[in-house]
């Protein structure tokens, strides 16, 4: 571990205070979610611009993995957490002031590469703080990834349920919160041994990529995140709509008690099986997502709110089993010297899942008609999450592996 001198409580408490910085940064994802039917009454969009504004935000994912992926592991942890937050003020300023469709774009993109540049330095950070190691760093990160999620819509439901400037009210409270989460971050300290403070020290020519010995054991960890994020997409961007049309419901509150639900119980199953080894838990999630999303799809055909929330329940606890797990794995297999690039490609698989096939349900909807897509959608992660399971049970190594690269 990078920072051996940190004593065993004050690190576990480190790790807890990321986390909740972590959780904070995650809310940006789902707070629109309940807005999303306002959105397109007061600017008029519809369907395809709809999914198109969600899946903006892996243009900044990408764009901040892409070029600023390495800098963590020089500059150091904490150093580019504050960039993070600034521009997750400067998304919450762009949703808070927006006039119209172009602002949304700026602000989910702007939102992306804060999540994106934020994501992958705490994640490392919180690993290096842990006194467990890699598997305790990733239930932590899990669990404050979805807690996030969770609580995301809420902070805007209740805004537009009672009608309180509800497109400006949330984003006042999300930046009040952003404030404060790099006000308390300044107190956790740094995990790089040598941190580059000198911008000419610094190298940020791409270098995302997986070190050839540890290829194959990646492919499944990285086939699972982008399902999770996949389906966790599904719901943030399109239960809204789903529920609206098939189910007749269009209240705030119901929309943000569904994603919530499925967040929460993410986030729960992540504690409940903290102790499941990383590769058994990965596989465990990756054998849940077929029937969860079978559920999704009969929710829609029969109409009916029951199902969705078994789906919900099945498709948090696949996401958590998949997510913790194969981050784990992607944990230990990683080099210490380029944990922070390795983890930063599985990010850029799991946003690339969370918006590529939003985009592609948008685009079929339209010509075919909703169900049509969401079925095609459903047998997407089906094949997927058969072939990540085959891969798995051949390479993803064992917990107890001489495969572990951490210090």
């Amino acid at each position: 571990m990078a920072s051996k001198g940190i004593q065993r409580g004050h690190g576990r408490r480190a790790a807890l205070t990321v986390a909740t910085g972590l959780a904070v940064m995650f809310v940006a994802a789902t707070l629109l979610t309940p807005l999303y039917p306002l959105y397109r009454r007061s600017f008029g969009f519809g369907e395809i611009t709809l999914t198109l504004v969600y899946s903006s935000y892996v243009l900044g994912n990408i764009g901040a993995l892409f070029f600023f992926a390495r800098l963590s592991d020089q500059a150091g942890r904490r150093f580019m957490v504050w960039p993070a937050i600034g521009v997750a003020l400067a998304s919450t300023a762009a949703f808070g002031l927006a006039s119209g469709v172009a602002w949304l774009f700026v602000g989910r993109a702007l939102s992306g590469f804060a999540t994106g540049l934020a994501s992958s330095t705490m994640a490392a950070w919180i690993t290096e703080l842990q006194p467990e190691g890699a598997n305790a760093g990733a239930v932590t990160a899990s669990a404050a990834n979805f807690v996030g999620l969770a609580a995301g819509p809420w902070l805007s439901a209740l805004a537009a349920q009672f009608n309180v400037h509800p497109l400006r009210l949330p984003f006042a409270v999300y930046a009040a919160l952003l404030v404060l989460t790099g006000i308390v971050l300044v107190r956790v300290p740094e995990t790089v041994p040598h941190p580059q403070r000198r911008p000419a020290e610094w190298s940020l020519r791409p270098r995302l990529g997986i070190p050839r010995d540890i290829l194959a054991s990646f492919i499944s960890p990285a086939v699972t995140a982008f399902l999770t994020f996949a389906l966790f997409g599904f719901y943030a961007a399109l239960i809204p709509g789903m529920l609206a049309e098939a189910l007749k419901e269009s209240r705030p509150v119901v929309s943000a008690a569904v994603v919530f639900g499925l967040f929460a119980v993410a986030a729960a199953m992540v504690v409940i099986a903290r102790r499941l080894p990383s590769r058994t838990a990965m596989l465990g999630g990756l054998s849940l997502f077929p029937p969860a999303v079978a559920l999704l799809v009969m929710a829609e055909h029969l109409q009916s709110m029951p199902l969705l929330l078994a789906a919900s329940v099945l498709a948090g606890a696949a996401g958590a089993l998949g997510y913790r797990g194969s981050l784990a794995v992607v944990n230990r297999i990683a080099p210490a010297e380029r944990r922070g690039e390795v983890v930063a490609t599985y990010l850029i698989m799991m946003f690339c899942g969370n918006s590529l096939p939003v985009i592609g349900i948008g685009l079929v909807s339209a010509t075919t008609g909703a169900l049509t897509a969401h079925v095609l959608f459903a047998g997407l992660i089906a094949v997927l999450a058969i072939s990540g399971l085959v891969i798995g049970w051949r390479y993803a190594p064992n917990d107890d592996a001489p495969h572990e690269h951490s210090t």
